[in-house]
Order: C-alpha cells, then sequence, then structure tokens
C-alpha cells in the first residue's frame, strides 16, 4: 500500500501511473488497495501507539540505558501490562536500545616480583643493518569466534614481521612460538640482536630470557608507561588491523 501511496503520481510516457496499473503490475485487486485505505488501524497498531510513547519515556527516565529485560520490568513495576517480547519490539520500533558494555582487553600484566631487563633501546628505533634491533609485542583482535591474541616480532631495519604466532591466550608459550618462527626464518645464531619489549609478564619470564640466549640476543624493556617503545609492531597494526580481524 505504502509503495502504491509512493509512486502512483508519477508520470510515465506522458501518463500519470496510477492506481489500477500499479495493481495490475503487481497483481493486486484495486478493491484490495482501496479496502485497505479505508479500514481504520487494527487493535494491535492502537495498543503500540499507546505502549511505545511509554516505554520511551521510562527509557529516557532512567537514563537512556536500560536494555529489555530492564525496560520490561521497569514498564510492569510502573503497572504496564506488556510482554518481554513485545517489550522488544516495540523498542526496535522507537529505535532505541540498551547500552552495550564493551570489555576491556589488557595485554600488559606486569610481574612486579620479576626483575626488568634494562633498557637497551632508549627510544632509538633506528639500526644499519638486518638482526640488529627487533620489537616484539602482544596485541588483540576482535573477531566473531571471539577475542584472538596475536604476537609479532619485527626487524627494526626492514620493518618485516621476522615471528609471529596467534592464540587464544596471551601467555608466555605463544611469546616463544614467535620466537621459534623468527629463528627459523633469521638463523640460529644471532650474536649482537637486541629484542626489545614492554614489561608485560610474558617478556620478564625466565623462558623468554633463555630463548632469546639460545641464538645469540639479549632481551630489552622499555620504561613503564612508554607509548612510544613498540612504535614499529603498532604502526603495522594499525594499517593491518582489518585485514586481520578478517583473516580469522
Amino acid at each position: 500500500m505504502a509503495f502504491i501511496d509512493l509512486n502512483r503520481d508519477d508520470i510515465v510516457a506522458g501518463r500519470r501511473l496510477g492506481v489500477e496499473s500499479i495493481c495490475r503490475v503487481l497483481q493486486v485487486a484495486p478493491s484490495t488497495y482501496y479496502a485497505a485505505k479505508k479500514r481504520g488501524p487494527s487493535a494491535r497498531a492502537i495498543r503500540d501507539a499507546e505502549l511505545i510513547p511509554q516505554l520511551f519515556e521510562l527509557w529516557e527516565a532512567n537514563y537512556s540505558v536500560y536494555g529489555v529485560r530492564k525496560l520490561w520490568k521497569a514498564a510492569r513495576r510502573a503497572g504496564i501490562d506488556i510482554g518481554r517480547d513485545q517489550t522488544a519490539r516495540l523498542m526496535r520500533a522507537a529505535g532505541i536500545e540498551g547500552a552495550r558494555r564493551t570489555k576491556k582487553v589488557r595485554t600488559t600484566h606486569r610481574d612486579a616480583t620479576v626483575p626488568r631487563h634494562p633498557d637497551l633501546v632508549d627510544r632509538d628505533f633506528t639500526a644499519t643493518g638486518p638482526n640488529q634491533l627487533w620489537v616484539t609485542d602482544l596485541t588483540f583482535v576482535a573477531t566473531w569466534a571471539g577475542i584472538a591474541y596475536v604476537c609479532f616480532i619485527i626487524d627494526v631495519y626492514s620493518r618485516m614481521i621476522v615471528g609471529w604466532r596467534v592464540a587464544s591466550h596471551m601467555r608466555t608459550p605463544m611469546v616463544l612460538d614467535a620466537i621459534e618462527m623468527a629463528r627459523w626464518s633469521r638463523g640460529t645464531h644471532l650474536p649482537g640482536l637486541r629484542c626489545h619489549s614492554d614489561a608485560g609478564s610474558q617478556f620478564t619470564s625466565i623462558r623468554y630470557g633463555e630463548r632469546l640466549a639460545e641464538i645469540g640476543a639479549v632481551p630489552s624493556i622499555g620504561t613503564v608507561g612508554d607509548s612510544y617503545d613498540c612504535q614499529a609492531v603498532f604502526t603495522w597494526f594499525r594499517k593491518n588491523r582489518e585485514d586481520l580481524a578478517g583473516a580469522f
């Protein structure tokens, strides 16, 4: 009916379309259209028109944060005879919804009881050749299946990812797996290599330091709260975040 009302006055080939020609194409009897136009609103439509303003007022009175369940209970307490599914339908019709809480994901968990490795970089993220300075960090990607944690190791000289690992957790083994990939691609003996990270517990663990020592590398940890320490990792991640999310 709305389609016919919208298009009935259109001019095609110099003639007004009208109701009959549109109904003929849609295979709808014109009498059906005219009967619907004369018919008054249904009891459900009348009831919905009464309830929607009441629900909207309740929603605004509760700081516009109530979802279906809370708004339904608030309506019942206010003496409004309404069902839960009906509340959900009318909220959609009114274009209102509850506030959604997003889970804050932390990837850096510092263990204050573990000694920190020295800062061997001091924000000087430059290298004259490959395998002189690597930077590594943990981050996360929100996927349809949940949160996926990602560890990258990037060679500062070439900005190439030399090792990476994706896992459903962010424990030390995922970092060790990333080092194994880097060792496989860059060699098993890399003297003079510094591997810089933040102060996350994964990077202060004994196994992390031992794994780097096996290839002749030394760990380096930046200052606490220093957002520039792993800028190479974050720069690459920001550019490729959407592609990563789509890949998992």
